[in-house]
């Protein structure tokens, strides 16, 4: 249990976690080539960012109290920024806690969710070109789970660190599918190139209408 008169400072829980988070990222996300190990590296440097602002050091909240005179208790519910934002809404910190937990929780294992099951997919494909499944839905359904992942924990603990360094992240993935494309093209161009024609980069086809 968090002590909420001191909920910082829990620095083996911050250890234990970012371990966690290590060992996903080896296990279920590609880190075999330069440009997988640099994105994965990337991705392991926003969970530490995130969790040692969670358990370890609020340093955002000092940053908004120093130079925004922003108050904000320092416990466990008011460091979730947005439930503290719906104070201002006259909801309880409380209940926004609960709203934030709700909607965060949902959307991180979502992501969770669709990487494990790309994952799946590739490790049961034995080198061979995946397009069912879903992969049938998105062509990169293991980058799509990560942005949704990362999305998830900032809206349940956002900081300055990882609000910055999540575009970098984003674009850090695209340019790893676009090269894993550029590769996979030489090896099958033409089935390959009518998947590209029939499945979206990301985005499922009932929420890209632009294609």
């Amino acid at each position: 249990m968090l002590n909420e008169a001191n909920p910082y400072g829990n620095w083996v829980i911050v250890a234990s976690i970012i371990a966690v988070s290590l060992f996903f990222v080896t296990k279920y996300i590609p880190v075999k080539t330069k440009f997988e190990k640099r994105s994965g590296g990337a991705l392991v440097a926003f969970a530490v960012a995130l969790f040692t602002e969670m358990y370890g050091f609020p340093l955002t909240i000092y940053l908004l109290s120093s130079f925004f005179g922003i108050q904000i208790p320092l416990t466990h519910q008011y460091g979730h920024l947005f439930a503290y934002a719906l104070t201002f809404l006259g909801i309880d910190v409380l209940y926004g806690w609960i709203i934030v937990m709700a909607i965060s929780t949902t959307v991180i294992f979502i992501g969770l969710g669709l990487i494990v099951d790309g994952w799946r997919k590739v490790y049961h494909g034995g080198g061979e070109l995946i397009t069912s499944g879903i992969y049938e839905k998105v062509r990169h359904p293991q980058y799509l789970g990560i942005f949704i992942v990362m999305t998830g924990f900032l809206i349940q603990w956002p900081t300055l660190i990882t609000l910055i360094m999540y575009p970098f992240l984003v674009v850090s993935y695209y340019k790893l599918a676009k090269r894993e494309e550029s590769d996979v093209l030489q090896i099958h161009r033409e089935k390959y190139v009518e998947y590209m024609r029939k499945t979206p980069m990301f985005f499922p086809k009932i929420l890209n209408r632009a294609r």
